[in-house]
C-alpha cells in the first residue's frame, strides 16, 4: 500500500461483493450463455467513464484521487479479487473501495444490483 491510501480499504469487508464474485457471473461466461461474441462487457464503458469523473472528483471529500484509486485497485485485485478476470475486477475493486470510504452506501449498492439483477430476468 502506499502512503496516502486508505488503510480501512482493503480490510473492510463488503457482504454484497462478496456474494457477486461466489457467484462467478463473470462477462465471458454471461457472453457464452446469451451467445453474445463481442469479448468486451456492455458495461466496461460505463467504469471508464466512472473511473474518469472520480479522478476529476478532487474536490470531493473521501474521493480516492488517480493514484489511490489504481493502488487500491491493484491491491484488491491482486488479494480479495484476485479470482475474478479483468475488467471484473477492476470493477469489483471499484464498487469495494467506494464503499469502503462510505461514498456509496453497501445498501443502496444491493439494491440497485437487485434492480438491475430482476430487470435482466425479466
Amino acid at each position: 500500500m502506499s502512503g496516502t491510501e486508505d488503510p480501512g480499504v482493503e480490510q473492510t469487508s463488503v457482504e454484497t461483493l462478496r456474494e457477486i464474485v461466489e457467484r462467478n457471473q463473470v462477462w465471458s461466461r454471461m457472453a457464452a450463455k446469451y451467445g453474445v461474441q463481442n469479448p468486451v462487457p456492455p458495461w466496461k464503458t460505463s467504469l471508464d467513464g466512472m473511473c474518469d469523473a472520480l479522478d476529476r472528483a478532487t474536490c470531493a471529500a473521501g474521493v480516492p484521487d488517480f493514484k489511490e484509486r489504481r493502488d487500491e485497485e491493484d491491491s484488491l485485485s491482486a488479494t480479495r479479487y484476485a479470482e475474478l478476470p479483468y475488467p471484473e475486477s477492476q470493477l469489483v475493486s471499484l464498487a469495494h473501495s467506494l464503499v469502503a470510504r462510505g461514498i456509496i452506501d453497501e445498501h443502496e449498492l444491493s439494491t440497485r444490483l437487485a434492480a438491475v439483477r430482476e430487470r435482466l430476468e425479466a
